[in-house]
């Protein structure tokens, strides 16, 4: 379990330099370059990710459990997830109606995975795991809003309706890879019980 708890430590500590430290985050960049703290801030998210994966495998060996949900659980959370889906696809594209309305979408995405996962996910492991995303995400959203309030970011601008169009099927595709064979594959479990 210590393990997991170091990886997320890691992985969601340095992505809330920006919402707990600022100040912090502007005087490296202006003494390394940009380039540089986008460097170390990598280093940094990936080894904090590839610890609590392993750390989660590692928990789930050997599980504290609270609940079991019950098998049709894992349909509404099949059903949570296309959004999910399509939001992070968003995220990655220009601005479209979607973004523009959403404002975040890569955050809410991360709430609604998170959300979906602790219907399902009853274990200790996966109460630190997917709550901690979830309450990162929340945290990090109020953070997004103060900065735009102060002036310091702007929501993005309506586009293009094609980067919807590109998000959806993105999303589509996405999900359906996840729910057909990179859920089984990357985490070992089937996203929907006798699927």
């Amino acid at each position: 379990m210590i393990w997991l708890i170091v990886g997320l430590v890691l992985f969601l500590g340095v992505h809330s330099v920006r919402i707990a430290a600022p100040e912090f985050r502007a005087a490296q960049i202006d003494a390394r370059g940009l380039n540089a703290w986008k460097g170390l801030y990598s280093l940094v998210a990936i080894a904090g990710f590839v610890i609590l994966v392993w750390g989660y495998g590692m928990a789930r060996l050997d599980p504290v459990v609270f609940w079991v949900a019950p098998s049709w659980m894992s349909h509404v959370v099949a059903l949570l997830m296309l959004p999910a889906m399509i939001l992070l696809v968003a995220s990655q594209v220009p601005a479209g109606r979607i973004k523009a309305a959403v404002k975040q979408p890569m955050l809410l995405a991360v709430k609604i995975w998170a959300l979906a996962h602790l219907l399902v996910n009853g274990d200790l492991a996966s109460l630190l795991l997917f709550g901690g995303f979830l309450a990162w995400a929340i945290v990090d959203r109020i953070s997004e809003k103060k900065r735009l309030l102060a002036g310091i970011t702007r929501n993005p601008v309506p586009g293009p309706v094609k980067w919807d169009a590109i998000a959806v099927i993105g999303g589509l595709v996405l999900y359906l890879a996840f729910l057909l064979w990179l859920h089984q594959w990357l985490i070992g479990v089937p996203p929907i019980v006798g699927l």
